[in-house]
C-alpha cells in the first residue's frame, strides 16, 4: 500500500506515521509533488493548494481513501471523486478549538475597535474613542458542526443568546438557546446581532448570503466568516457594509483568495481581515497526524472510520449518523508540550 501525504509533517510525524502502518510506502510529497504522487497512490492525507487533476486521479483506479487534513473538503470533492468509491473521511473537530479561538478573538476585536487604537497607537494618539459590547447580544451560528459547537461554548461567558441553524438540527448542546433547521437561515438572520458563518462550501452553501440574504440581517448587525470566503457574495458585502446596513463584517476568509492588493475590500471601513489563519496552531500537525494514525488502525482492521463522509455530496460527517465523530472521540487538550 502506498501512502501519499500533503500536509506539513516533521521527521517526527512520520516515524509515527510509519509506526502505525510498517508495511505502507509513505511517501511525503508536498505541495510540490502532491499533483503527480496521487496519481500512484492508494491512501491519502492532506490538503493540496495546487492544482490537482482528480479526474485523472480517479481514472486510474488506485486511490481507496482520502483522508482530509482540513475540516472544509472542497479542495477534493469534485464530481469524478463524489461518484467514485473512494472513501472520504475529514478532519472536522480536529482545528475547532483554534479556529473558534481565532473567530472569538475578531468577534471581540471589532466590538472593541481595537484596530482603531491600534492605528492610534501607531500615529502616538491617545484618544478615548467609543466602543461596544459583545456581552448579551444575540449571535447567531450558520453550521453547528465542530467549530461551531465550539464557539457557542466559548461565547456563553459573554452572556450571549446563541441561536443556531444545521442541515441536521439535532443534538442540541446546553450552550445553544435555539437550533433550527437549515430552511430557517432567514429567521436566525433577522434575529441575530453577529452572524457567524461556520458551514461547509458545496454546491448548496455558495454564496448562500448574497444579497437577498444580507437584505435578511438585523440593521446595524455584524457578519463573520471564518469558514470558506465563497460563502459570501463579496460585492454584496462590501455594499452592505458601505450603505450602512450592515455595521461591519470581519472575515478569516474571503473570494477569491489571497484577496489582490487592489481589492476594494482592503478599504471598507469596519472591516478586519486576516488571512486565513483560523486554523493556526502550534500542535495542530500532531492532532492531524493523531487522527491519520487512528483511521490508518481502524482502515487496517476493517473498523469503522472517524469523521467519514456517509454522503461525500455534502462534504461533511453527520453527526447522528453511522460513523463516530472526531469530536466524540477525543478530548481537546492540547499535547503537554504545546
Amino acid at each position: 500500500m502506498r501512502l501519499v501525504l500533503c500536509y506539513p509533517v516533521e521527521p517526527s510525524h512520520l516515524a509515527q506515521i510509519r509506526q502505525t502502518v510498517p508495511d505502507f510506502e509513505v511517501v511525503d510529497a508536498g505541495q510540490e509533488h502532491v499533483a503527480e504522487e496521487l496519481l500512484d497512490a492508494d491512501l491519502y492525507c492532506g490538503h493540496a493548494k495546487v492544482p490537482v487533476d482528480w479526474d485523472a486521479v480517479v481514472a486510474q483506479g488506485r486511490l481507496r481513501w482520502i483522508q482530509s487534513s482540513a475540516a472544509g473538503m472542497d479542495h477534493c470533492l469534485v464530481p469524478s471523486v463524489i461518484d467514485s468509491d473512494i472513501v472520504v473521511t475529514s478532519a472536522s473537530g480536529v482545528l475547532s478549538d483554534q479556529v473558534a479561538e481565532h473567530t472569538l478573538g475578531l468577534i471581540v476585536a471589532w466590538h472593541r475597535s481595537l484596530p482603531v487604537f491600534f492605528r492610534a497607537q501607531q500615529k502616538k494618539e491617545y484618544i478615548r474613542r467609543p466602543t461596544q459590547d459583545l456581552t448579551c447580544k444575540t449571535v447567531g451560528i450558520v453550521g453547528l458542526g465542530g467549530v461551531g459547537r465550539r464557539l457557542a461554548e466559548v461565547l456563553r461567558p459573554f452572556r450571549t443568546r446563541v441561536l443556531a441553524t444545521d442541515l441536521f438540527p439535532i443534538d442540541c448542546p446546553s450552550s445553544v438557546d435555539a437550533l433550527w433547521p437549515a430552511d430557517r437561515l432567514d429567521d436566525l438572520l433577522a434575529a441575530s446581532d453577529v452572524v457567524v458563518l461556520s458551514a461547509p462550501l458545496n454546491d448548496a452553501t455558495r454564496a448562500m448570503i448574497d444579497a437577498a440574504a444580507i437584505g435578511q440581517m438585523k440593521p446595524g448587525s455584524l457578519l463573520v466568516n471564518a469558514a470558506r470566503g465563497a460563502l459570501v457574495a463579496t460585492e454584496a458585502m462590501i455594499a452592505a457594509v458601505e450603505s450602512g446596513h450592515l455595521a461591519g463584517a470581519v472575515v478569516d476568509v474571503v473570494d477569491p483568495e489571497p484577496l489582490p492588493p487592489e481589492h476594494p475590500l482592503w478599504d471598507v471601513p469596519n472591516v478586519i481581515i486576516t488571512p486565513h489563519v483560523a486554523g493556526q496552531a502550534r500542535w495542530r500537525i500532531d492532532q492531524m497526524t493523531r487522527l491519520l494514525c487512528e483511521n490508518l488502525r481502524r482502515w487496517q482492521l476493517d473498523e469503522p472510520l472517524i469523521n467519514l463522509l456517509e454522503d461525500k455530496a455534502l462534504g461533511f460527517p453527520i453527526r447522528g449518523g453511522s460513523y463516530p465523530l472526531w469530536t466524540d472521540l477525543v478530548d481537546r487538550i492540547a499535547p503537554k508540550d504545546a
